[in-house]
């Protein structure tokens, strides 16, 4: 597996493209000193390959069906950089480039796809076992490189983490940005170390057992750099997002912008060894086609899974709760394995925080977290006040590794004003019994970088735009963000080094109490999780819940087969009273966020609940406590 694909696999986008555009978009190599180049510029009636290094040079492309421009180049030497150049006239980089060394607008470099893999008995692990941990390359180690992270590997692998979600990648604009802005989908960023520190990185995390998720963004492309339009249409004004212009999914000429991201989704996944896709706010695709793109990219990774036997996953981040993402092709959906619940997240955040404003306001109430834990989504077809329409439909018929939860993450955390995490916002028993109800769910868990210990630095909204305007529109449209939150003072400037520094993960907190407390509190709960049969099982039909009335005490239930696991969680800034018939006998506690071990104020919960038990017990305020019975206790 040390080679790319050569040819795209759908033959229905294919059909009836000429074999020369069946090859691999951009530049590949054929032998010693020939290399290949093929773009999709329809927009053109000429186009040129301008070599501009090691020395210079202009060689013509022949236009062939569709729009495909293709040739053959011989005798260049591989460090070469080049444009195509769009009739006679400008000069741009490959829409394919596989690096930009000399940034957005600079010319691209060829990049040799061979890498000494180690990994040929890694097949990928089981989607029931993915506890994703997100980071930010930038800001996760004081270089802000691949290759920096390899030296944690062990310590989150200890933790009990299985996957490392790594967002954007993809070349934006300058060397600070959260990888939403990025213009070249097909590009390792070079200030993280490029195509060949992704591969180290993927390779060391699978020497170690973990796997690679990487975020990308297919709804929109960032604004600086971006000259996709002068190539094709890869856009269409018939429909806009919040972040830019709208993919051309559905319109005339969309068969070709549909190989283009399917093509960069493989890329990552073959030649890289990726093991999933976090595909980025897909309620911002709209296609309308009868065989829409995502449809399409879940049928070709299948393939991909099939003919190379390892375990690939697509995990759709939505925030439409709509099941037909997750639902199977042949059951008429989209076929993609999980998405992300962000009901789960903001009714476990607006219940900790008693926040209201913006899309809060839709929630705080114990039931609903209750029924976000039960079922994933809280609207499944009412009507959402924030949205002044209703919201989702019926996740019935998912399962529960079809969900992914957290307490926070890059959006929650650095989409609000200052880039508040939950360390800021609550105490330290809020903050273990907010990782209680994440890790004990029966979904999968997502952490967020520094969060396993308390990670106290704020992730800010950080960029480092070239063109002064964009920078000064990027700035306004922040403050618009927040007007829908009561937040007082002035953002950070995203442009400024200072908010990129401070994001900065500091990770000697992990050796100073309480912080390496609630690292051991977080592996504990890992621990549970990945041992007891009860809390392995995802079955949504194996998880009951239970408010009891007039408080904010929260019971959940679940089992597998005869071992069965009961977690209260008492939300409330008091003691909670437990009536023993509640509970019924034969409970032996597993876990006690408050007992003094965690740090906690000590705990008055038995440590078996039977017959000699009090009628009545109390648990802690804003505790989190495990209960176990069943074989194999």
């Amino acid at each position: 597996m040390d080679r790319v694909h050569a040819k795209i696999a759908s033959s229905t986008i294919l059909s009836e493209v000429e074999e020369s555009s069946r090859e691999r978009l951009g530049c590949t190599q054929r032998t010693d000193s020939e290399f290949e180049f093929l773009v999709w510029a329809p927009l053109a009636e000429r186009v040129e390959l301008h070599c501009v290094m090691p020395r210079e040079s202009i060689v013509p492309l022949r236009r062939g069906d569709r729009g495909y421009f293709h040739a053959r180049v011989p005798d260049l030497a591989k460090e070469f950089r080049y444009f195509y150049r769009l009739n006679g006239k400008v000069d741009r980089p490959d829409p394919a480039s596989r690096l930009q060394l000399e940034g957005v607008h600079g010319p691209s470099s060829f990049v040799d796809a061979n890498f000494a893999w180690s990994d040929q008995c890694w097949a990928g692990i089981n989607q029931d076992d993915y506890i994703f941990y997100e980071l930010h390359v930038g800001t996760y180690t004081r270089e802000g490189t691949f290759d920096a992270i390899h030296r944690y590997l062990h310590e989150l692998k200890d933790l009990g983490i299985t996957a490392l979600e790594i967002m954007p990648i993809a070349h934006y604009p300058g060397d600070r940005n959260w990888g939403y802005d990025g213009v070249y989908p097909f590009a390792a960023h070079a200030a993280y170390g490029g195509p060949q520190g992704l591969k180290r990185l993927v390779n060391a995390s699978h020497e170690v057992g973990l796997a690679i998720v990487l975020d990308v963004v297919y709804n929109h492309l960032g604004p600086e750099g971006n000259y996709l339009s002068q190539f094709g249409p890869y856009f269409t004004d018939r429909y806009h997002t919040p972040w830019g212009e709208a993919i051309n999914f559905d319109g005339p000429q969309s068969d070709e912008v549909v190989r283009y991201f399917v093509e960069n989704a493989l890329q990552w996944l073959d030649e890289f060894h990726i093991d999933a896709l976090r595909l980025d706010a897909v309620h911002g695709i709209v296609d309308r086609n009868a065989q829409p793109f995502l449809s399409i990219l879940s049928r070709e990774v299948e393939g991909l899974a099939q003919r190379t036997g390892r375990r690939i996953h697509l995990i759709a981040e939505s925030d439409a709760n709509d099941a037909r993402f997750v639902t199977p092709r042949s059951g008429g959906g989209l076929g993609l394995d999980a998405q992300w619940s962000d009901d789960f997240h903001h009714a476990l955040h607006s219940l900790q925080t008693d926040e209201r404003d913006g899309y809060y306001g839709d929630f705080g109430q114990p039931d609903q977290l209750a029924k976000a834990i039960c079922c994933g989504f809280v609207f499944d077809g009412q009507y959402s006040a924030y949205r002044k329409r209703r919201q989702g439909n019926s996740p019935r018929n998912l399962h529960g590794r079809q969900f992914v939860v957290c307490s926070q993450n890059h959006d929650q955390v650095g989409n609000r004003m200052m880039g508040e995490r939950s360390s800021a916002l609550l105490d330290f028993e809020a903050l273990k019994l907010s990782a209680a109800a994440v890790l004990l769910s029966p979904f999968l868990p997502l952490l967020f970088m520094g969060e396993e210990f308390g990670e106290t630095a704020p992730f800010l909204y950080f960029t480092s735009h070239t063109d002064s305007d964009l920078a000064e529109a990027v700035r306004r449209g922040r403050k618009e963000e927040f007007a829908a939150f009561t937040w007082r003072g002035e953002p950070p400037d995203p442009q400024s080094e200072e908010a990129f520094q401070t994001s900065k993960v500091n990770h000697s907190l992990v050796a100073l109490e309480p912080h390496r407390s609630l690292r051991a509190f977080y592996q504990e709960l890992i621990r549970l999780r990945k041992s007891v049969p009860a809390l392995r099982n995802l079955e949504k039909d194996c998880v009951n819940t239970t408010v009891l009335e007039g408080t904010r005490l929260l019971v959940v239930r679940r089992r597998h087969e005869t071992d069965q696991a009961l977690i209260l969680l008492n939300f409330a800034d008091a003691l909670a009273e437990v009536p023993q018939d509640l509970l019924g006998d034969a409970w032996m506690k597993v876990l006690d966020s408050a007992d003094i071990n965690w740090q906690g104020p000590a705990s008055s919960v038995p440590s078996v609940i039977g017959a000699n038990s009090p009628p009545n017990w109390t648990i802690a305020p804003r505790s989190a406590c495990v209960f176990r019975r069943g074989v194999d206790q």
